[in-house]
């Protein structure tokens, strides 16, 4: 199934639907620790569907050494209640889902913890997400910024939420049922919560499903 045995992602907050269909389909799987942070992408941010609409969660960040600050440098910035947004947010998006009550206590916790750096609980979530859609690739971190000689399936800029640098052509969004789809259609590719709430179990499996590399 492989062409590569392994695969480059970013950092991600509850990453998308994308991002996790890579995880998915590797044995193998490499997280960027030494990149510039990128604003304005998923590595601060999810997307969900709310009552009104696609509704953007952001972390706010500090970058103690300006734009030339790595990602595993980047503090959280707790001068804002951001925690308190996010969680009444999710709680209002999904607390009628099918699944909400089997899930939401451990990412709580996560976004309670007011952890250090932003590196570290994306870490935490991205294992934690592992472990509820019973995932058993390999996690690792990267010991030096990565280059195109390393052999990496890189998708460290491909997967953004402003942009395609180019079309993902073996990514294809998973159907299932959504909250608010009666209200705003079906959203394709939003954060991974939007998946495990309205999905449970059956969402590793979708995940599978959505991605084939040849």
């Amino acid at each position: 199934m492989e062409k590569h045995p392994q695969v480059l992602l970013s950092s991600t907050y509850f990453g998308p639907i994308q991002y996790f269909a890579r995880i998915a389909s590797f044995r193998t799987v490499y997280i960027e620790k030494y990149e510039h942070y990128l604003k304005q992408s998923y590595r601060n941010r999810c997307e969900i569907m709310a009552a009104n609409g696609k509704l953007s969660l952001v972390v706010p960040v500090k970058k103690p050494n300006g734009n030339k600050t790595l990602i595993k440098d980047i503090l959280i910035d707790y001068d804002t209640d951001w925690q308190k947004i996010h969680l009444q947010s999710i709680l209002s998006a999904y607390k009628n889902s099918a699944f909400f009550e089997h899930y939401f206590e451990d990412y709580f916790r996560l976004i309670k913890k007011k952890s250090k750096f932003l590196f570290d609980l994306n870490a935490e979530i991205t294992g934690t997400v592992m472990r509820h859609l019973d995932l058993s690739g390999e996690i690792l971190f990267t010991g030096k910024y990565a280059e195109e000689e390393d052999n990496f399936l890189d998708y460290r800029s491909l997967i953004h939420p402003k942009k395609d640098i180019e079309p993902d052509t073996n990514f294809d969004p998973p159907d299932y049922i959504q909250v608010f789809s009666d209200k705003h259609g079906f959203m394709p590719n939003l954060s991974i919560l939007d998946l495990i709430f309205n999905a449970g179990p059956e969402a590793g499996y979708l995940l599978k499903r959505s991605l084939n590399i040849d």
